[in-house]
């Protein structure tokens, strides 16, 4: 089993909020030691790209010291403009063989000059007898935007030893919490940012990210009442009662969560038309923007699959003097990618 100082420290930093999450494995399970989020000033984090590095890094610095974490071995995952999955079908060949071929023939897959990106591949083995080509999924990532990320954690003594991507991260975290095999959409709706996650017999079948959060909800609260922003976002989650408010609330909900709708329909429609044999079995919601008040069960009308919310820690153990379990359930969904990033052993 691994020791907890051979797990990263997973951060997840949003465009909205950064989250970190530290967990040690014993006795075949997961335990929480620590965990916390911090909010980022606006526009500090824009579509997955560092504007104000330094202030991210204060703010991660700062979440470090609170949380008394020493491991300076950390995890991070990255979506947006700047990442490119894609899954390609290949003729089956070796590991090296297969690089080989990646190397030299990445450009008719990516729309990036190949200089300028950090590539990496995985073979899903989907060959079978008679059958010699195989499907793999092939991950590009800007050099600039990554190594920003690099440089702004080195900056404060941390050392990124894993650099993974959002849908993959929350992909490994639900696979822990959930070990039986179930065709499921996972969904991830951030703050600036929706993450899409189909699984399909153990793999990953259909990824992509989606700009579109939920901020814009918040936004057109705060514009229709003329609120502040923690008064919209405590009526957006249901905090505070609507009252007089229901009907312009309902009107706004609906404009908004109609284009996730769509989104989320479009890669339903795609999955179901690649896989009609295998139906999902239900949509899995996490994110902050998961606990918009009656979005589940509007989702679950508008697709008539079951959806549930992602809680990550519910097969965790944590101890209760240190960590308050409804803060834990409360903050749950949204710390989906950081826990999904922090049960992975550090690479270095």
């Amino acid at each position: 089993m691994f020791s907890s100082s051979q797990l990263v420290v997973g951060v997840d930093i949003g465009s909205h909020s950064v989250k970190v999450c530290q967990l040690k494995r014993a006795d075949k399970a997961y335990s929480i030691v620590t965990l916390g989020s911090a909010i980022l000033p606006e526009g500090a984090v824009d579509d997955g790209a560092l504007v104000e590095p330094e202030v991210v890094a204060s703010t991660i610095s700062s979440l470090f010291k609170n949380l008394k974490i020493k491991n300076k071995k950390v995890g991070i995952s990255i979506s947006g403009y700047s990442v490119i999955v894609k899954k390609v079908n290949l003729a089956v060949m070796s590991e090296k063989e297969m690089e080989d071929h990646i190397m030299t023939e990445a450009e008719q897959y990516i729309p990036f000059d190949i200089q300028d990106v950090y590539i990496d591949f995985q073979d899903l083995k989907t060959n079978k007898d008679g059958y010699e080509r195989t499907d793999v999924m092939l991950v590009a990532a800007k050099k600039e935007i990554v190594d920003d990320y690099l440089n702004m954690l080195e900056s404060i003594g941390l050392q990124a030893t894993i650099v993974d991507i959002d849908g993959f991260a929350l992909e490994n975290t639900y696979e822990y919490s959930t070990p039986k095999t179930e065709n499921v959409a996972l969904i991830d709706i951030g703050a600036s940012k929706m993450n899409i996650n189909i699984i399909s017999n153990g793999m990953s079948v259909v990824a992509r990210d989606i700009v579109v959060g939920s901020r814009q909800l918040t936004e057109r609260i705060m514009g229709q009442f003329d609120l502040e922003y923690e008064d919209a976002e405590a009526l957006k989650l249901g905090a505070t009662a609507a009252e007089d408010k229901e009907k312009e609330l309902q009107d706004i909900y609906s404009s908004v969560c109609n284009q996730w709708i769509l989104e989320i329909k479009k890669a339903i429609d795609l999955y179901h038309s690649n896989f009609s044999d295998s139906p999902l079995a239900k949509l899995v919601l996490s994110g902050g923007g998961s606990k918009v008040e009656g979005l589940i069960d509007y989702l679950n009308q508008e697709t008539n699959i079951e959806v549930e919310q992602f809680n990550p820690f519910k097969n965790m153990k944590f101890s209760k003097r240190k960590i308050d379990p409804d803060y834990l359930k409360q903050i749950g969904p949204e710390m989906a990618i950081a826990s999904g990033i922090a049960i992975r052993p550090s690479a270095i």
